[in-house]
């Protein structure tokens, strides 16, 4: 059997030595004044907790670090003492909360607690459920909270960390604790499944939403990841989860699975709000390991799937960006994206190696003359990658007179 162990202890250190974007943002904002409480949310094993001990090894004042799983219980006044201990420590002090889900009642605490002391102290929670987080936030702690989103890593995050090459990220790409086991299918299968999809789905979801029937929802997500960046109908979905009822158990399915950073459902792009609201959606998981789970690890053999996960590699870097993201579609003629940022409007084709045509395109920017169209090739996509924004700009100039 070939032993993993050396490149599972390479793989774990590279991912602790590599700092990702959202740690800087983080560090950004610690530094200006009238900070709010920073809260870093996304989905499980992307490396928060890594990233927000690299900011604190050089953090230039006090710090206090706290997590919550670390006891076998804890209650509301677990929290106070926290703060209490980070107060003492002085002004400019960090107090980092992690797993804070795990307190009782802790967004209302957190509430009382900086109510009384806004300015005095710095204040960062994490956890691993971001569901639990986000209804702790807009129940009890609107308006004093700033979110940090970590997404699934990227083609260029995972490429810097791990030499990835693009083949490679369509297959395994997303979770960086997953690159040991690479070389043993099963294992990374198991370590997907039982470590990140299920706690996702058991532990974030089905505890802390309603759901009638578990082991529908839980086939809704194996059906789901069967249509990466792929417009099909709530009541086709309907119909292959074999339930009777609406098509809007469908759409909740896919509320909650956005909400825990898994799938996403894209709207078509119209100017008539009618529209957009009658549309089928457009499926989009968050990464492509969750499509090789479904289909197994050969699926950059066949042209059809590669080109395939090109686009959902496009639409998932597109998703991770401010702004909002739409496909478009009138009748056979479609475009694979719509980026709407800052009042511009971008057309994106994925030129994947699949049989396509650039009449959606033409058709698109026909209609909307504004439209800066951009092509995303398997070559220009880690130059995309690396910085989306960029990439953009240079490659829609503005039109001149």
């Amino acid at each position: 059997m070939l032993d993993l162990s050396g490149f599972f202890c390479y793989s774990v250190t590279m991912s602790f030595r590599y700092e990702r974007a959202c740690v800087a943002q983080l560090e950004q904002r610690l530094k200006t004044k009238n900070l709010r409480i920073q809260v870093l949310v996304g989905p499980r094993q992307v490396g928060k907790t890594t990233g927000v001990k690299q900011l604190l090894a050089r953090y230039p004042y006090p710090n206090h670090y706290a997590n919550a799983d670390d006891l076998l219980s804890t209650d509301r006044t677990w929290l106070l003492e926290q703060w209490q201990i980070a107060m003492a420590l002085g002004n400019q002090t960090l107090l980092v909360i992690d797993e804070i889900q795990k307190v009782p009642n802790w967004s209302e605490t957190l509430k009382a607690l900086w109510d009384k002391n806004p300015d005095t102290i710095k204040v960062v929670v994490l956890g691993s459920s971001s569901l639990q987080l986000q209804k702790g936030l807009t129940e009890s702690l609107a308006g004093r909270f700033e979110l940090i989103r970590a997404y699934h890593w990227s083609f260029h995050e995972l490429k810097s960390a791990f030499k990835y090459n693009l083949d490679r990220y369509l297959t395994y790409g997303g979770y960086p604790g997953a690159v040991a086991y690479e070389a043993d299918f099963d294992r990374w299968y198991a370590y997907l499944k039982d470590s990140i999809v299920e706690a996702v789905i058991g532990k974030d979801i089905l505890l802390n939403r309603r759901v009638g029937n578990p082991a529908l929802f839980r086939q809704a997500f194996e059906i789901l990841c069967r249509y990466p960046a792929q417009e099909i109908s709530y009541t086709k979905l309907l119909g292959q989860l074999q339930e009777k009822g609406n098509t809007d158990l469908v759409k909740y399915y896919i509320e909650l699975y956005s909400g825990a950073f898994l799938i996403h459902s894209l709207e078509k792009y119209s100017t008539k709000s009618h529209l957009v609201r009658s549309s089928s959606p457009k499926i989009l998981i968050s990464c492509p390991a969750l499509y090789t789970m479904n289909k197994g690890p050969d699926i950059m053999a066949d042209p059809e799937q590669r080109g395939r996960m090109l686009e959902v590699a496009v639409g998932a870097q597109l998703m991770q960006l401010p702004g909002h993201v739409y496909y478009w579609r009138d009748k056979n003629l479609e475009v694979d994206f719509i980026y709407s940022y800052r009042g511009i409007l971008y057309a994106i084709e994925v030129k994947s190696g699949r049989r396509k045509t650039s009449k959606g395109l033409d058709a698109f920017l026909a209609e909307f003359p504004s439209a800066r169209p951009i092509i995303i090739s398997s070559d220009t996509f880690p130059a995309f990658s690396e910085n989306p924004h960029t990439f953009l700009e240079k490659a829609s100039p503005v039109k001149n007179g």
